[in-house]
């Protein structure tokens, strides 16, 4: 069967051309900005300032005030919800509709000709009515989603602190704004653990160290330049990315602090003119294809079928204005008309459910594609695991626990002043709380030499307080990667003892450290060294002749509720694969953790290698993929959907945009970079699995429920019209007046409205499901011609036994079928939503027994009403009764057995 959920084999030429065209305008606005970035680089600050009309102190609340309405808020894209009349206008945008509509208007303008003869048509009510009755759910069922989404979204807020101009303008205030307040000109203050909000060209920095990899993929982060004010810029370069003196929107600080002024805003930053790449046409998705799928099969069945009946009732009656209004009250059953409000109401209650586990649905189709989904990427970090560190032990040189490891690492971690990592807050969470005002006693920071990333180590300088040892005496204390941290070593302790490090003992102790490394934990070494003659300052030249005191060993634990939410997930028909930027060491053992079959665990750089033919092949049997940069996460995405899945990802970086669109439902978290969120179909509250296990469930029952409309639909109406069919070629008179047709059809609408609310049978939520027009075709082919059956023994009775036959009888005749076609019709609602027996092995929830219950006293009810005249029916004799329950048994009885057939044929139902 064709995977109809793969967007790269549903987008049309044309579609494809645009988005094309949109990645190359998206790229030459890239290279536009990059090149506007690298002048604003190279300028001097204070031409920089005023150019920007800003000053050192920052702007007045006026200015900024005036710059925020001029130039639009600090947004890549805006998130609002689309205004009330663009959503009811897209509400009739619907082939169905439109044929409706169309039919209203061609009944309108014949009644317009005879208006001064004829009374109003009421057959133009009840057609209006349908339009209406469909238009208007859908518009409320979506405006309500809309709002919701919107208003979830606006629970998450970020704030930045920007330098303003208080009182009577001379006075700076540092104060914190939401980041879409921040305009140009204004003068932003960093420091560690913030987000970069805007393009910034930097006038002040200390040991600033800026991570760019939601920008470049370059994990390590870099050193930004002390640009002092005013000062003739720093070194020219094209790549904004490596300029010494530009904080890029996107980004975030590690440690230091610094002032910079803001150059660009939203989309107009480097980050913004790269996301516009990500933010044009999306791919058609599964789910708008199969509809389209399923409307044109309708739509085409109607175009043949409605035309044969014109012709006949044409042909056989003479009365040719009576058969084309016959032949459009024959159209209109044709027409599900209520399917946009179903699948709507459906996509609606879904996202409403999901909104109470903390899970904003940006897109309603995502719910559908969620359930289809049969594999989920996800990084390992967050989801997995806790994410968070915890040192799992401090050990000496020969791999034994030492608690003078542990404080010595302590030491360090405490008294730095920089931005403490997850491992440095993982060493300060073993010790006790009263450890720090006895460390605080003991000793004095005398200095700090800063972690960067090129020696991968950072030391603290602290002077004994005299409690336990020479009052006065400098101890340097340096924690760092085990090969950078031994290559400043001399000596090695343990035990009490002291020795030279020879080759001997260095083999020995990287093989201890080795030995942990290879169970998955991050290893860090911790070395000491008294200082022979103690200063005020020191720098990285004094981190030599260090003496190496052991290791720690770090671990990222796994979640206490990943395996069974693994688990939940196989069991639902979802592999789960890891890709993870993380060493394939580490990876492999936290997924061991949870249960997943690791095997062999690849790497990014042997994906580049690989053709597209290899690597489908090679995401048949790889379960982790490990240093995978952002272009291999999209080309595995791509390989697995190639290979016919349904693939959702779950990412929260810049890094993950790609792979999130190109992704059938593309998943991220609040806490997420806003390009990841906006290149998402559905933001989880809360990174959990679980949490997405349920989400799965409601996809499926969404797409449940919608086929289910679909299936009794279509086979339904193709009965009626096959019973039509037969009874125009031979009876003398119209078997059914075009009035009687449509309101039955508004009947049979109205007893499917309550389908969104009802259950699916549990086995059917355990596969994942796909849209499948041509199954819908066999189905409608096969169980369509079973009400027929009793449509044509019905026409018998009512010829044969009633003695409905001629046209002075026409509406006994008319009215006996109404009725049994209306009931069963209503009827089949129970018989095909589920493959088991019907009230004995699978119930209808209550609206949906309370809808049907309802038209079908309705139905019995018009023959004897006061409309009865206006309907042209008249009361049915009491006899008909006995004969309607037999009717309506034995149609259950086929019914059931040609769904057993169908079944053991087939292989499924809905």
């Amino acid at each position: 069967m064709t995977n109809l959920l793969t967007p790269q084999k549903l987008a049309p030429p044309g579609r494809r051309l645009r988005r094309e065209r949109q990645t190359a305008e998206a790229a030459a606005r890239t290279r536009q900005v990059a090149d506007q970035l690298a002048e604003t680089s190279g300028r001097p600050a204070a031409q920089l300032l005023q150019e920007l009309q800003t000053t050192p102190a920052g702007l007045s609340y006026g200015l900024a005030q005036h710059r925020l309405e001029r130039d639009g808020a600090n947004v890549l894209t805006p998130t609002s919800a689309p205004r009330w009349y663009t959503q009811l206008a897209k509400a009739f945008w619907n082939p169905f509709i439109l044929v409706l509509a169309v039919l209203v208007t061609v009944m309108y303008a014949q009644w317009l000709q005879v208006a001064d003869e004829e009374p109003f048509d009421p057959k133009i009510v009840i057609l209006g009515a349908m339009v209406l009755i469909s238009v208007g759910l859908r518009f409320w069922q979506e405006y309500r989603s809309n709002s919701s989404a919107a208003a979830l979204q606006a629970l998450v807020t970020t704030t930045t602190a920007v330098q303003r101009l208080a009182g009577n303008g001379r006075m700076p205030t540092t104060v914190e704004i939401p980041m879409d307040g921040v305009v140009r000109g204004d003068l932003v203050k960093l420091a560690a653990g913030d987000l970069v909000p805007a393009d910034l060209r930097l006038l002040t920095a200390k040991d600033l160290m800026i991570s760019q990899a939601a920008l470049s993929g370059e994990s390590l982060p870099a050193a930004k330049a002390d640009t002092r004010f005013p000062d003739d810029g720093q070194r020219l370069t094209r790549d904004p990315v490596e300029a010494d003196n530009l904080a890029l929107a996107g980004t975030s600080v590690t440690s230091g602090t610094a002032t910079g002024v803001v150059v660009a805003t939203g989309s107009d930053t480097y980050f913004g003119s790269m996301a516009g790449a990500l933010t044009g046409e999306r791919p058609e998705t599964g789910f708008d294809t199969g509809v389209k799928k399923v409307s044109m099969l309708l739509i085409r069945f109607m175009l043949v079928m409605v035309p044969i009946v014109f012709l006949i009732n044409g042909i056989t009656k003479g009365d040719w204005a009576e058969a084309f209004t016959f032949a459009v009250a024959v159209a209109v059953g044709l027409t599900p008309e209520m399917l946009p409000m179903v699948v709507t109401t459906n996509l609606a209650r879904g996202a409403v459910a999901l909104s109470r586990r903390k899970v904003v649905v940006k897109r309603l189709n995502a719910i559908q594609n969620l359930g289809a989904m049969d594999v989920l990427c996800t990084d390992k970090t967050g989801t997995l695991t806790e994410d968070r560190i915890v040192l799992d032990s401090y050990l000496d040189i020969h791999g034994e626990p030492d608690d003078e490891v542990l404080e010595y690492a302590y030491l360090n971690s405490h008294f730095q002043t920089g931005l403490r990592n997850l491992l440095d807050q993982a060493v300060i969470d073993r010790m006790h709380e009263a450890e720090e005002v006895v460390v605080d006693a003991r000793f004095t920071l005398v200095d700090e030499i800063p972690f960067d990333f090129a020696r991968r180590r950072m030391s603290v300088v602290l002077r004994r307080n005299g409690a336990d040892g020479p009052a006065g005496e400098h101890i340097l204390i340096t924690k760092g990667a085990v090969e950078e941290v031994l290559d400043r070593c001399g000596h090695l302790a343990g035990g009490g003892r002291r020795a030279e490090l020879t080759d001997t003992l260095r083999r020995e102790v990287l093989h201890t450290a080795a030995y942990h490394q290879r169970q998955g934990m991050r290893v860090l070494a911790v070395a000491t060294r008294t200082v022979d003659e103690p200063r005020g300052t020191y720098g990285v030249e004094d981190e030599s002749g260090l003496t190496l005191i052991g290791f720690l060993a770090f671990l990222d634990p796994p979640k206490q509720d990943a395996a069974r939410a693994l688990a939940a997930l196989a069991g639902s028909g979802i592999a789960v694969k890891v890709i993870t930027g993380d060493n394939e060491l580490v990876a492999a053992r936290v997924c061991a953790d949870v249960g997943l079959d690791v095997g062999t665990v690849v790497t990014g750089a042997e994906l580049d290698s690989l053709d597209e033919a290899q690597l489908r092949a090679l995401t048949r049997t790889t379960t982790v993929f490990a240093k995978a940069d952002p272009t291999q996460k999209a080309r595995i995405v791509r390989a697995l959907q190639a290979d016919g899945h349904t693939v959702g990802f779950l990412g929260d970086g810049i890094n993950d945009a790609a792979a999130l669109r190109d992704a059938d439902v593309g998943i991220s978290v609040d806490t997420a970079v806003d390009i990841a969120k906006e290149s998402a179909d559905i933001i989880l509250l809360e990174k959990d699995l679980m949490v997405l296990e349920q989400g799965v469930l409601r996809g499926r029952l969404t797409f449940g429920n919608t086929i289910k409309y679909l299936k009794m639909t279509a086979s339904s109406n193709f009965g009626n019209v096959f019973s039509v069919l037969a009874a125009s070629a031979f009876l003398p008179f119209q078997p059914m007046l075009a009035m009687q047709l449509l309101v039955q059809n508004l009947l049979y609408d109205i007893s499917q409205l309550a389908t969104p609310w009802d259950r699916m049978d549990r086995d059917y939520l355990r596969t994942p499901r796909t849209w499948d027009a041509r199954g819908i075709g066999r189905f409608m082919l096969v169980l369509g011609p079973t009400s027929s059956v009793f449509d044509i023994t019905t026409f018998l009775l009512m010829w044969h036994v009633f003695g409905a036959n001629s046209e002075v009888h026409q509406a006994l005749f008319q009215s006996g079928w109404f009725v049994e076609g209306l009931l069963t019709q209503t009827l089949v609602v129970h018989m095909l939503r589920t493959r088991r027996i019907p009230f004995v092995q699978s119930r209808a929830t209550l609206p949906v027994m309370l809808m049907t219950a309802a038209v079908t006293a309705i139905g019995l009810y018009l023959p004897f009403s006061p409309l009865a005249g206006v309907l042209g029916m008249q009361a049915l004799p009491m006899a008909y009764f006995p004969w309607l329950v037999a009717t309506l048994g034995a149609y259950c009885l086929l019914t059931q057995g040609v769904k057993t057939w169908y079944i053991r044929r087939f292989g499924s139902w809905l």
